[in-house]
């Protein structure tokens, strides 16, 4: 196990760390993308640490190396669902048994569908207990679950782990991006604060993790500056306009305070300088880094896709598409109960995909949202890609070699999907099918660009 000192911790805040491990070095994953996003390394209960991931940028973990989780209350269409800040722990070991009507055109009390093999909350969930004498240190704290154990919080909401999480390095319990919030009471990964200067905050979206201005517009880099010197001036500052650094702005981390004229600074992001685009119309816009030699800022950017897969153009954006051009999709689902579970991985319920994509017939869904077959020795550097064996006629999980079964592609330990409507490339006939838009049961296209609110995936 592994514990960082009061003392070093404190010293260590306002610097990027990328050498802290909280478990066995060895067992430590690290994405295959050129920068990690750096963090601020705020006190920590005894053995817990910081793990860099794929698309979640960095993310606290327990001394194991597993992602932690918080449940925060979110507003859906007939009710809240999830954990309140400072309250008594929602998440239990009750089997639950009806739908609660909070999400779905359905009444309350329904039954739910595979009973006998559904799990309870804390079992895909389970609790982060904390050992006896723990005490409270930062941001996290303690609270008493019903059986009497202490169960860490952080900012006051309860912590938990995944259980579809089974290395360092994984964030399968959650998905990275924004969603709907008719879709469910979601779960998130618990982040450290990202390091950077009080003029910008960094979100998640489908290409990485994007840097934004303090006002919420995006921030971007030219091609034409010299290291730590901005060439921008007469036209090119009709469209861009320099982030102004305050006189007492101070280097972090990445971030550098340059001198743009006398007595003029500006900030520049890892020796290039950052500009605002003065006609974005729209926060966390994309849409600057279109033009020629411009783009946009990340702390972290996501690790490629497999080398057979395509980019497409559609009327909605920038999508991932198979090697014939065939779009490719992603089947969600949260279910209606108290617990709001994911039903969207191979180890959970199958009714919810079934009903949405044939009317409960697997043949039929095989015809309109086929699985995308991976070849046998496909191969990924990344934990975000990957390939498992799929039984069509149940949709779970196979083993190699089993009658029938398939070998297909997976993101986030999830099959992706073409649609059998799509007869171009380019075509997003499955987008938005299902429930909600797709958002609560159903399939969104895998877009590689949000700029459009509902293209996140």
């Amino acid at each position: 196990m592994f514990h960082v000192p009061m003392a070093l911790r404190a010293a260590l805040v306002g610097f990027a760390v990328f050498s802290v491990p909280a478990f066995g070095q060895a067992e430590k994953y690290r994405p295959p993308v050129e920068d990690l996003e750096a963090y601020i390394l705020d006190p920590l209960p005894p053995g817990f640490g910081v793990q860099h991931t794929d698309v979640d940028g960095p993310v606290y973990v327990d001394e194991s190396g597993m992602t932690l989780y918080r449940w925060p209350l979110a507003t859906l269409r007939n009710g809240p669902a999830g954990e309140r800040k400072n309250a008594a722990p929602v998440c239990s070991n009750v089997k639950q048994t009806v739908n609660t009507g909070l999400m779905s055109p359905f009444p309350g009390g329904l039954l739910l569908p595979d009973l006998d093999t559904r799990p309870t909350c804390t079992q895909m969930w389970p609790p982060v207990l904390a050992a006896a004498g723990a005490e409270p240190v930062g941001e996290w704290g303690l609270v008493e679950r019903a059986d009497g154990s202490k169960q860490w919080t952080f900012d006051g909401y309860p912590v938990y782990r995944s259980a579809l999480d089974t290395r360092p390095g994984h964030v399968n319990g959650a998905h990275a991006g924004r969603v709907s919030g008719d879709g469910g009471a979601h779960r998130e990964p618990i982040r450290p604060r990202p390091q950077v200067p009080p003029e910008f905050e960094v979100r998640t979206v489908a290409s990485g993790r994007l840097v934004l201005h303090r006002s919420g517009f995006s921030i971007y880099v030219w091609d034409g500056d010299a290291p730590n010197t901005s060439r921008c001036k007469g036209e090119c500052l009709e469209q861009w306009r320099p982030v102004p650094a305050g006189q007492l702005a101070q280097s972090i981390g990445g971030w550098s305070v340059i001198e743009r004229l006398p007595g003029v600074k500006q900030w520049a992001f890892r020796g290039r300088p950052v500009y605002t685009r003065i006609s974005d119309g729209r926060f966390r816009s994309l849409e600057g880094g279109d033009a020629a030699g411009w783009h946009n800022v990340y702390t972290q950017k996501n690790p490629s896709a497999p080398a057979e897969f395509t980019l497409q153009e559609t009327r909605l954006g920038q999508i991932l598409a198979d090697k014939n051009g065939k779009s490719l999709y992603i089947h969600r689902c949260i279910d209606d109960a108290l617990d709001n579970l994911s039903c969207d991985h191979p180890t959970s319920t199958q009714a919810y995909r079934l009903a949405v994509c044939g009317k409960g017939d697997p043949d039929r869904c095989a015809v309109m949202f086929p699985y995308v077959i991976a070849p046998a020795d496909a191969k990924t550097d990344s934990l975000i890609w990957g390939t498992m064996y799929i039984d069509p006629k149940t949709g779970k999980k196979a083993e190699r070699g089993a009658p029938g079964a398939l070998h297909v592609w997976t993101y986030r330990d999830r099959p992706i999907y073409t649609h059998g409507l799509d007869r171009n490339p380019g075509d997003i006939n499955g987008d938005a099918w299902g429930e909600y838009n797709g958002w609560r049961n159903g399939y969104k296209g895998f877009f590689l660009r949000d700029d459009f609110l509902n293209n996140a995936h």
